[in-house]
């Protein structure tokens, strides 16, 4: 399959989002983007190759990108943009048209293409190279799944419930990790790399996995939210005994 037109699909997805957020005067919009363009990737990449098991990796994508879409649309529209995107439009001043459509929309859609880079290979291929290592990917992709879920829910009972207004969630997964939902989206992407490869993806599309891994622990969704974080009352608290991304036991004496 001619790589340009996923390409092609990618940036004119991307463009028709960026009109959209252009006249609702609303950029958090892109972020709905991000899980509906994954889907729209596996189905352009699905429905050209039409192989019977590259249906395995589009049906994970698309509960995953689903889901998630689903879970930002009710967050975010109707609402202020977020704060991200409305920093972003007073820095920027008169450039912010021009900049907001490269290194917002844009630059999604790169990193849609490399983060996609396994599943589009092992969709291409779609050919049983190993059922353990299959067995394996999906079970791992449900372990991430189910965590990135629960926590979403657990994220959003606390800051609904008006009696924790102000204050940090360090219950539930959030008791283990200070990103939980995070650290799942990362575990949904090693699975769809490892069912990937047991299909026939190259295993130099681990890059894929670790992209992802990278941009949510460094980069787009960790450092920023932290940010956020520190003007909670207890956050130096949180911070010693809590673990930032991967889950684990709090750390005793803190």
């Amino acid at each position: 399959m001619d790589h340009l037109s996923i390409v092609t699909v990618l940036w004119l997805f991307f463009t028709v989002f960026y009109f959209i957020a252009k006249q609702t005067k609303n950029a958090g919009l892109v972020d709905i983007g991000w899980g509906i363009g994954f889907v729209v990737v596996s189905a352009w990449v699905q429905f050209h190759q039409n192989r019977t098991l590259g249906w395995i990796l589009f049906f994970m994508i698309l509960l995953w990108g689903g889901r998630l879409a689903f879970h930002l649309f009710k967050r975010n529209v109707g609402k202020p943009e977020d704060y991200r995107y409305a920093a972003f439009r007073r820095d920027w001043g008169k450039n912010y048209e021009l900049r907001a459509y490269f290194q917002i929309f844009m630059l999604q859609g790169v990193l849609m293409y490399g983060v996609s880079a396994a599943s589009i290979f092992g969709q291409q291929s779609a050919a049983l190279l190993s059922l353990p290592l299959l067995i394996l990917g999906i079970l791992i992709y449900l372990v991430g799944l189910t965590i990135e879920t629960i926590a979403d829910r657990q994220l959003k009972s606390h800051v609904t419930n008006p009696s924790k207004k102000g204050t940090l969630i360090d219950t539930g997964l959030w008791k283990y990790s200070r990103h939980p939902n995070y650290f799942g989206e990362s575990v949904v992407w090693w699975g769809i790399y490892l069912t990937s490869v047991s299909l026939g993806a190259p295993l130099w599309t681990v890059l894929s996995p670790i992209l992802i891994t990278l941009l949510v622990r460094y980069v787009s969704g960790v450092p920023m939210l932290e940010k956020r974080l520190t003007r909670y009352p207890g956050y130096e608290t949180y911070v010693r005994k809590t673990s930032i991304f991967i889950p684990l036991p709090n750390k005793k004496g803190k």
